[in-house]
């Protein structure tokens, strides 16, 4: 499912939290899932409370410009916390507080070249508490940046449309998955719902989750393709359903695919989301699997996302 977040009103671009504080929970929060705008209120908003997942989730050049200026920050706190008792640091060049924003550079960082250095016991003091925020700042740094690298990513591709088209004498949903890495995916695992709203008997309101059973939802090794269908017939969610139906329930396919890489031995998992729009009717997808005169299979991965209207 792809939700975009932004802090204030217009939405991000990003499918991903990009940050961004309000300390008033009136002020509310954007999201966009699937092209429809949602805004929930009531839940202040304090990174403080979950720097980590913040961490985690920010964007790669907000990371990087935070970290910088946390560090320019902390050097001119310390600086200034030298320059209240000169003469604490010898050598200090250049000359003044510069020479002292510096100074810190090296002592946060534990550098240490030995040209300046604190000479009186307030210096040590103030260079102690340097010292030891560094070896912090830097533990948390490090940690945060490989649980970032560290973390696995599937390289899993949707085709933009799923289609419906007669198989075997009867209605059949299709989608299309593929794997970009071309790495062994072991025992992948497919799950696909539906989303919409309906109303009750009793005529309350509500959105409703519908598991739609696949002939085939796991896959011993996914490697380059995966075709997966969704026989529609008296028990599916979706027999009898139209593009207008299912627009005006504002109905969403949820597609899920995970399964086991088997060259870190890491859990992969990624999902995409088609709307009632995204479907076509009585279409089938191009194939993308040729065999050429020397007998060797090709796989064409620019025609990954067409459709064409059954003839």
């Amino acid at each position: 499912m792809s939700i975009r977040a932004a802090p204030g009103p217009p939405a991000a671009s990003l499918p991903r939290y990009t940050g961004g504080v309000t300390s008033d929970a009136r002020a509310g929060r954007r999201l966009t899932i699937s092209g429809r705008p949602i805004i929930t209120q009531g839940l202040p908003r304090r990174i403080w409370q979950d720097l980590y997942h913040f961490c985690m989730t920010v964007g790669g050049a907000r990371l990087a410009a935070a970290v910088a200026g946390l560090f320019l920050l902390f050097n001119l706190l310390y600086a200034a916390l030298y320059a209240l008792q000169p003469g604490d640091v010898t050598n200090v060049n250049p000359a003044g507080y510069w020479g002292l924003f510096f100074f810190s550079v090296e002592t946060l960082a534990t550098v240490g070249y030995g040209d300046m250095h604190p000479c009186t016991v307030y210096g040590h003091v103030v260079a102690s508490c340097e010292i030891l925020t560094g070896l912090m700042a830097l533990a948390l740094t490090t940690g945060m940046i490989f649980a970032r690298f560290s973390r696995p990513t599937a390289r899993f591709l949707f085709a933009r449309h799923a289609v419906v088209r007669p198989l075997d004498g009867v209605p059949t949903l299709m989608l299309r998955a593929a794997n970009a890495r071309q790495n062994v995916v072991m025992e992948a695992q497919a799950q696909l719902r539906l989303i919409r709203e309906e109303r009750t008997p009793e005529g309350y309101q509500i959105r409703r989750i519908h598991d739609l059973v696949l002939r085939r939802q796991a896959h011993p090794i996914f490697i380059f393709g995966w075709n997966l269908m969704h026989v529609i017939d008296a028990a599916s969610p979706l027999y009898g359903q139209t593009e207008q139906t299912l627009s005006a329930a504002r109905a969403t396919l949820l597609l899920t695919v995970s399964g086991t890489d088997e060259t870190t031995g890491q859990t992969l998992m990624a999902r995409h989301q088609y709307p009632a729009t995204a479907l076509r009717w009585n279409h089938d997808f191009i194939d993308i699997l040729s065999t050429g005169e020397d007998g060797i299979d090709r796989f064409d991965y620019q025609k990954f996302h067409d459709v064409r209207p059954l003839g």
